[in-house]
């Protein structure tokens, strides 16, 4: 059995002794290529400018990134928090310069079991020192809560696509976490179309979210459309490491400028407020 020291008030101290990471947590409105697209590709833009990520899959229903990427051999979050497995054995490091975690494969037994999701959620904790920044995979059950619930914590991301569905189902991401959480800003990251369009689906998301929910959004930027995503991924490799001069690559620069910054500068819309 492995041995991982589960103490609370440890992991606190270790949380506060140092820097404290900074956690993204990611829901999206696109398809499931272009959100690992996305993922993949900011952890190691990340990475590149030289922060410590982990990419954590705490998608229970779904498709998450670490199956995405063919990473499901590896030791859970949820093994080593049943302290089955040492929580080194659940990094699994990327060729792509970040590491990759899985919360749990499929639903988990027990996930209404209050001492084991403390410890799970204690692993996370410890996990989480291990890093400069964690982007978190996640999505919503169906009370509209995450499977780690101290994700909600840290700041929330939706990724949306320039199409009405994407749209759509991005404002209804937005309406349940304004239900479960409370009035609360989040961030928006519009992909697959020009900077002057996703302006455009930015400013109508904080218009409408604003008038009928007194929800403020801020911009994350945006990524264009690039063929030379697909074919970096082909590659099993970032765009920015096979293609530098892409627009892509250009993007995801200047989106790892923007996450990797404490207290990061956010375009909100002008609501006339």
């Amino acid at each position: 059995m492995a041995s991982f020291d589960f103490d609370q008030a440890e992991g606190l101290r270790r949380m506060v002794a140092g820097p404290k990471p900074r956690v993204f947590t990611i829901l999206s409105a696109t398809s499931g290529e272009e959100k690992a697209a996305m993922l993949v590709n900011l952890g190691a833009s990340l990475a590149r400018s030289g922060s410590d990520v982990l990419l954590v899959d705490a998608c229970m229903e779904t498709q998450g990134i670490a199956s995405r990427m063919d990473m499901v051999r590896g030791a859970t979050l949820l093994q080593v928090a049943r302290q089955e497995r040492a929580l080194d054995e659940a990094i699994q490091p990327m060729s792509q310069g970040f590491g990759v975690v899985t919360v749990s494969r499929g639903p988990r037994a027990g996930a209404d079991d209050p001492q084991e999701q403390r410890r799970v959620e204690t692993a996370f904790s410890a996990l989480a020192v291990r890093a400069d920044i964690l982007i978190v995979d996640a999505e919503l059950d169906r009370q509209d809560a995450f499977a780690l619930p101290s994700v909600a914590e840290g700041e929330i991301v939706v990724q949306v696509a320039n199409n009405p569905q994407s749209i759509t189902a991005a404002y209804s991401l937005i309406k349940r976490l304004n239900g479960r959480l409370g009035r609360r800003p989040f961030g928006i990251l519009v992909t697959g179309t020009s900077d002057k369009e996703a302006q455009q689906v930015f400013r109508n998301m904080a218009l409408a979210a604003n008038r009928y929910l007194a929800v403020k959004l801020h911009s994350l930027g945006s990524v264009p459309a690039d063929d030379h995503l697909k074919r970096a991924a082909h590659l099993g490799r970032s765009v920015i490491d096979a293609f530098p001069l892409a627009n892509a690559s250009v993007a995801f620069r200047q989106l790892a400028g923007r996450f990797a910054l404490p207290g990061m500068p956010v375009q909100r819309a002008n609501l006339g407020i």
